[in-house]
């Protein structure tokens, strides 16, 4: 066993913190490093409130939301980064700006709706009032009633605004962070991912639904399983039934320089059925089954690459789908240690015809949490949830594919960018 510790590097603060199940007995991380993930770190309260600090509100990129659901002038879209509630706002100028949704006053939430439009934000508490910046502008009673009462004399409402991020715009996605030292997103990302994200995205969107779903596991856990390149031929029976994303397509995993992101993919018109798949050995294929709407696997060539399914994900907790012609971002948001929210948003080109969205909105309900692949993903984490807890000395065994934390283009029946994942995560929260 290593003797790694409960931490993470926050400057020149080291913490550590002991388990809550058993105060003597600080975290170790087990031999065999990103092979092997303990249990422990799904349900441990206090490593997800470090989390919070080290990730979350680390030298991260957090997704906010999209930025043509800020499109206008006074537009405001309120979101998360981990446990911290964010709203984002585009103000007069057009700039877009992201604060923590609190009062500087008492700490009450500012904004309410998820979403909407106005010339300025109010906390309903005490009417403290903030323009589209989180700069404050005015309060109630700030020189009292009849020449008594109100804020001191030195009091100066410059000095009271709502905490700003950093925010930065990329492919139409506004990111935040807490972090003056996280490079630019381009840079986080690495070339090779964000040129992926290019593909798909740089291009005027529209927005053709969202809808979200809570899943009882821990956020980690869909971390994983978007991550999860041999799964998907296993628990999505539909997927391999009808050869939209099958092991024996050509395809590949690409990882960022820093291990941290991913792109798995795959050709679906190169298929070559595997003796793997012929022999009944995966249960996926062993049903005869037929579409009374065969018109939803119909597709048209997106790109000259010959990718039609794709998984990219960005650190933490950002997914890009591209499956067959439906394109969607996941945001996935911790709501507790074994709970989680995730949030779909279905996308389209501002260039399609109508028969093309149709297309797209038609195939979104395979994906998403009205269709097969959201409720199998929902349930089968939550199985993993349910079957660790009390097994605080149990450990996770991720060998598919090798030891290896290396893009590949031999085999997608493999583990590699979940080991990834584990190659990131150790190193931002200090269990190396």
């Amino acid at each position: 066993m290593s003797n790694a510790v409960l931490g993470c590097e926050l400057g020149e603060d080291h913490m550590t913190l002991s388990a809550p199940e058993d105060l003597s007995k600080p975290l170790q991380w087990p031999e065999g490093g990103v092979t092997r993930v303990p249990y422990r770190i799904y349900t441990d309260p206090e490593i997800y409130a470090l989390e919070q600090s080290c990730i979350y509100r680390g030298p991260i990129w957090n997704f906010l939301c999209l930025e043509l659901e800020i499109a206008n002038p006074g537009d405001f879209k309120t979101s998360t980064v981990g446990d911290t509630p964010v709203v984002v706002t585009r103000d007069e100028g057009g700039d877009i700006h992201a604060m923590i949704n609190r009062c500087s006053h008492k700490g009450a939430l500012v904004c309410l709706k998820e979403r909407g439009n106005a010339k300025s934000l109010t906390c309903v508490y005490h009417s403290w009032v903030y323009d589209m910046q989180g700069r404050l502008k005015g309060l109630a009673f700030h020189k009292g009633l009849n020449g008594k009462g109100g804020m001191p004399e030195d009091f100066d409402i410059a000095k009271h605004r709502m905490e700003p991020l950093r925010i930065e715009v990329f492919c139409g996605m506004v990111f935040g962070s807490f972090s003056k030292e996280t490079p630019d997103v381009e840079t986080y990302l690495s070339p090779r991912i964000a040129a992926f994200v290019k593909r798909n995205l740089d291009r005027p969107l529209k927005l053709l639904g969202t809808h979200s779903q809570i899943i009882h596991n821990n956020w980690k856990l869909y971390a994983e399983n978007v991550r999860d390149s041999y799964h998907a031929t296993l628990l999505h029976t539909f997927y391999a039934n009808f050869k939209v994303n099958r092991l024996d397509m050509d395809g590949g995993i690409v990882l960022a320089d820093n291990k941290w992101h991913h792109i798995s993919y795959a050709k679906r018109h190169t298929f070559n059925e595997a003796a793997e798949y012929a022999d009944g050995k995966v249960h996926s294929t062993q049903y005869d089954s037929d579409l009374e709407g065969p018109e939803m696997l119909n597709t048209w060539d997106e790109f000259d690459d010959g990718i039609t399914h794709s998984i990219q994900t960005i650190f933490p907790n950002i997914a890009i789908q591209f499956t067959l012609n439906s394109l969607a971002v996941r945001f996935f948001v911790p709501r507790g240690p074994d709970k989680t929210e995730l949030f779909w948003h279905f996308l389209g080109y501002e260039r399609d015809t109508e028969e093309q969205t149709r297309m797209r909105v038609m195939q979104g309900n395979l994906t998403g949490a009205a269709g097969l692949v959201a409720l199998e993903d929902g349930c089968i984490n939550e199985f993993v949830q349910r079957g660790i807890q009390g097994s605080i000395d149990d450990e996770a065994f991720i060998e598919m594919g090798g030891h290896d934390v290396e893009s590949s283009d031999a085999s997608r029946a493999t583990e590699v960018a979940i080991r990834g994942f584990w190659y990131g995560y150790r190193r931002i929260m200090g269990f190396e």
